[in-house]
């Protein structure tokens, strides 16, 4: 096996300094699902108190009514990111039904045996709301409800353009330095995807925290997990099994041939997906027996948000742009950074050290060398992702680059030392040491596999007798949280109005549509 120093060395620019940092924007997304008293799914609607789950900005729903979404803005710094996070989380605490909790689990637990006992999430009688809810009618005929119930955190990140304007000047190719500042800044960005791509199973392996999942699950399914403790199946040296097989997945995609090579290939091949059928879906119909709507429509995408990826390149959308349309305009704004488990020990889903590791991990992607990401390179990663998600904790787990093999514990080495300047830079920037001490805990990961998010969760699945006496307990000690965070009379007063508003733009939205909900599809199939 290859040694670690045969891996290709990273050079970190000298000339970076922290300055140049100054203006970076992280906001957090992170869902979790509701919960009643009895561990079951909650099937109550979207408590009112909290606002319209259709245009409140920073509490929403996801696929379920149940399964909710709490937002940050762009925010200045990691602290006053999991600030607003943690804010968010205790106005929603308070509005919870009675017995009601937050799941803390990436994987969901206690669902009911039959499918449609999920309830879609839903956004009232406008036709966009009812857009949306058909939307997710189409997901679960496609792929299966309980798939659309794990729960994850995306990560966005965006850099100042100062520190584009400055890797533009240290440009040696003539096509770069030609560069507009916004076709240059998603070039970068661009590069940053493709390697985040590659260090995938470096997150996995880091901080993965779904090795098992409650057996209800996997209901109606066929798998190679094993029994762990009763009623809880698990591989025995899986990382992140919400990121394998077992979680989001769409086979339609397979054949999309999607890449990252240039913006303009990626907004057209993206576009294509949204406009071609696919027979496997075509048969599922358009509508039931009934004549209700099924589906959007039978493409291999319905809209483009179906399409599953660990990393998004994000624009914000203007008007009626559809998310590609916003990039072809204005280029990329910053990254979602997707392929992250909700940390269940936190009780915002994610905690400092994580989120400093993410952007570290973001702007090496971004200084870092990235080469066109083509079919044979792909396949090699999904044979490395697919790797440490179901064995990462092996150890005899490796990562093939190239005509190279290494150990996982190596490659991980490896990369976690040539982040360390990276690392330092943002120590300097935030003149604290949050982001060195974040790979020093990585490190540790690397170094005793016993460190891992993952080995903690078996571990504490097996103390706690399983994994619904494991969440539970956890949901309540978040819930103590969630009670004891102060929340000041200002914050308050934001949210009580940001609730008001948010349902008088639904009304409002409600009252404006002037065509039928059918003429209003029809027009969009």
């Amino acid at each position: 096996m290859s040694q670690p120093d045969s891996i290709p060395n990273f050079n970190f620019p000298t000339w970076i300094e922290a300055s140049h940092l100054m203006g970076m924007l992280r906001g957090i997304e992170r869902e979790s699902l509701r919960m009643q008293s009895n561990g079951y799914l909650s099937q109550s609607d979207h408590p009112i108190a909290l606002g319209s789950a259709l245009t409140h900005p920073h509490i929403t729903t996801d696929y379920s009514e149940a399964l909710m979404e709490f937002i940050t803005p762009p925010l200045s710094s990691i602290s006053e990111a999991l600030t607003y996070l943690h804010n968010i989380h205790s106005v929603v605490n308070q509005h919870l039904d009675e017995g009601e909790k937050l799941w803390p689990l990436s994987m969901p637990c206690m669902l009911d045996d039959e499918e449609d006992k999920i309830r879609l999430a839903e956004y009232g009688s406008s036709n966009i709301g009812r857009f949306k809810t058909l939307y997710r009618r189409g997901l679960g005929v496609r792929y299966g409800r309980r798939m659309q119930t794990i729960s994850g955190v995306h990560y966005n990140v965006s850099f100042p353009e100062e520190l584009f304007a400055e890797l533009q000047q240290y440009e040696t190719d003539d096509v770069y330095k030609a560069m507009s500042p916004q076709d240059y800044r998603s070039h970068r960005y661009l590069g940053l995807i493709r390697n985040f791509i590659r260090f995938t199973p470096l997150v996995a392996y880091l901080i993965g925290s779904s090795p098992s999942v409650c057996k209800c699950f996997m209901t109606g399914r066929e798998h190679h997990l094993l029994p762990l403790v009763r009623g809880t199946l698990f591989a025995p040296y899986a990382t992140a099994l919400r990121m394998g097989r077992f979680g989001y997945q769409n086979s339609a995609q397979k054949q999309l041939g999607i890449h990252y090579n240039s913006l303009e290939a990626y907004v057209e091949e993206l576009q294509k997906a949204v406009h071609s059928p696919y027979p496997e879906f075509s048969r599922l119909g358009l509508n039931d027996a009934q004549g209700e709507a099924l589906q959007i429509n039978d493409h291999v995408l319905q809209i483009e948000n179906e399409y599953y990826s660990l990393v998004r390149p994000k624009q914000v959308p203007q008007g009626d742009e559809t998310p590609s349309q916003a990039l072809a305009n204005r280029g990329i704004a910053y990254v979602e950074l997707r392929a992250v488990d909700v940390n269940p020990y936190t009780p915002i889903g994610i905690d400092e050290q994580t989120a400093a590791f993410l952007e570290v991990l973001a702007l090496y992607c971004l200084l870092k060398d990235s080469p066109e990401l083509w079919e044979t390179e792909q396949a090699q990663i999904d044979r490395n992702h697919a790797e440490v998600v179901n064995r990462g904790r092996a150890p005899n787990a490796t990562i093939i680059e190239g005509e190279q093999e290494y150990s996982l514990a190596d490659w991980a080495t490896q990369h976690l030392q040539a982040m360390q300047p990276v690392a330092a830079l943002f120590d300097q920037m935030s003149q604290q040491q949050l982001y060195s001490s974040a790979l020093q805990l990585m490190q540790s990961r690397v170094d005793d596999v016993d460190n891992t998010p993952s080995s903690q969760v078996i571990q504490d699945t097996l103390k706690y007798g399983g994994t619904w006496a494991f969440g539970s307990h956890l949901a309540h000690l978040h819930q103590d949280s969630y009670q004891q965070h102060t929340l000041n009379p200002e914050i308050i007063t934001y949210f009580d109005q940001l609730a008001q508003s948010s349902l008088q733009q639904q009304h409002q939205l409600e009252q404006d549509h002037h065509i039928q909900f059918e003429t209003y599809l029809e027009k969009f199939r």
